[in-house]
């Protein structure tokens, strides 16, 4: 599978950005479609993912200010980022998870929030 990251950049606190991942190759049996985002000197961890079913699951900095959704025609997963910080610096990278438990990695996206 290939994993292509759209909508990072540079945008003030309190502003928004959508990102996107389109999943193209082998993507039958993708269960879980997600975000994990890692810092400078930090360890990279879950933003948010969503279930093929379409069950969402937020990072608890997250909550109430971004949302994840899937499209499974498309294979693509967006996260649609609201009011954000700069603590939501970051580079982003995009997840899937099969059926089968394997797990596949985007290429990650800058999210830069600063005035």
């Amino acid at each position: 599978v290939q994993l292509q990251a759209f909508g990072g950049g540079l945008v003030q606190p309190g502003g928004s950005l959508r990102l996107s991942c389109a999943a193209s190759g082998s993507v039958f049996s993708i269960d879980v479609m997600g975000w994990y985002r890692q810092a400078p000197d930090n360890q990279r961890g879950l933003v948010a993912d969503i279930s093929e079913a379409g069950t969402p699951n937020y990072g608890d900095s997250v909550k109430g200010r971004f949302t994840i959704s899937r499209d499974n025609i498309k294979d693509t997963v967006y996260l649609q980022m609201n009011d954000l910080k700069p603590e939501d610096t970051a580079v982003y990278y995009c997840k899937v998870t099969y059926y089968t438990g394997d797990t596949y990695w985007g290429q990650g996206t800058q999210v830069t929030v600063s005035s």
